[in-house]
């Protein structure tokens, strides 16, 4: 599927979301897509758990 496809369809159901049920639903619509693709791409292989919690590098070296 390409990610077109994709974007039509979270489209869609956010402004269904949106339409029907008042800004609240498309909040809460959005938030849960966003728990959805990151925990899709957890599982994929393409994120680490670990990357959330590893403190940053400056100018190439470790603090």
């Amino acid at each position: 599927m390409s990610m077109a496809v994709v974007g039509l369809a979270a489209g869609m159901a956010l402004g269904f979301a949106g339409y029907f049920g008042g800004f609240g639903a498309f909040l809460l619509v959005a938030a849960l897509g966003l728990i959805g693709f990151v925990a899709g791409k957890f599982l994929d292989g393409e994120l680490e758990l670990g990357d959330f919690f590893r403190p940053r590098e400056r100018d190439g070296r470790r603090r």
